[in-house]
């Protein structure tokens, strides 16, 4: 697998470095920027997170990263969300009623009453379709999870993974060059690390 230019978004939401072992695991040497011009120069993206839908997206705002961001994906360059990265491509979220992204017509909404709130730790997710993503992964399998509010897209046919904690809800996300997980790859051990070899595979052409 040959190099990929790729960058991690850096806005203040934290949990970069375990991102960036990950990636330098798997023979890259990723950029962690938080300027716009280095988002939209890049081969493929990142886009991680921790923390409230309504800080972050004050945080990507006040750089100018939101816009660099929607300008990279209409590029139609390779794109990964994590978590909060994968909320935050909706339109809405309850939490802090902010508005999102809105890559994705779509809310986020909280986990129901009930419930542990985080839902933390790890979970199944069932492939709903089939995708390169997935590649060598088995339907069914465990990744981490450390959430709050989940991300409840419009349109039925961008989910590609589903998980169960109290309501069915969409953990994988999947549009053309965009993909997003509710849960963390980097802190899902080899099946984790395994989903990063593959989205690295699509972006360097290899693996479409």
């Amino acid at each position: 697998m040959r190099p990929v230019r790729i960058v991690i978004v850096d806005y203040g939401a934290g949990n970069l470095r375990s991102v960036v072992k990950a990636l330098e695991y798997l023979g890259q040497e990723p950029r962690v920027v938080n300027s716009p011009g280095d988002i939209v120069s890049a081969d493929a993206l990142v886009f991680p997170g921790q923390g409230a839908c309504h800080s972050a997206m004050a945080s990507l705002r006040a750089g100018g990263l939101d816009v660099a961001i929607r300008e990279f994906i209409a590029k139609e360059r390779p794109f990964f969300g994590v978590c909060l990265g994968l909320q935050l491509l909706l339109d809405w979220s309850e939490e802090g009623d902010v508005a999102g992204l809105g890559v994705l017509p779509g809310r986020v909404r909280r986990l129901p009453g009930g419930l542990k709130v985080p839902h933390m730790g790890w979970n199944q997710v069932h492939f709903s379709r089939e995708h390169p993503v997935f590649r060598g992964i088995p339907d069914g399998s465990h990744f981490y999870f450390v959430h709050s509010y989940y991300a409840d897209p419009d349109e039925p046919g961008v989910v590609a993974g589903t998980t169960e904690y109290g309501v069915r809800f969409c953990s994988v996300l999947a549009r053309g060059h965009v993909v997003a997980t509710q849960f963390h790859p980097e802190k899902s051990g080899a099946t984790g690390l395994k989903m990063y070899e593959n989205f690295l595979r699509l972006a360097s052409g290899e693996g479409a």
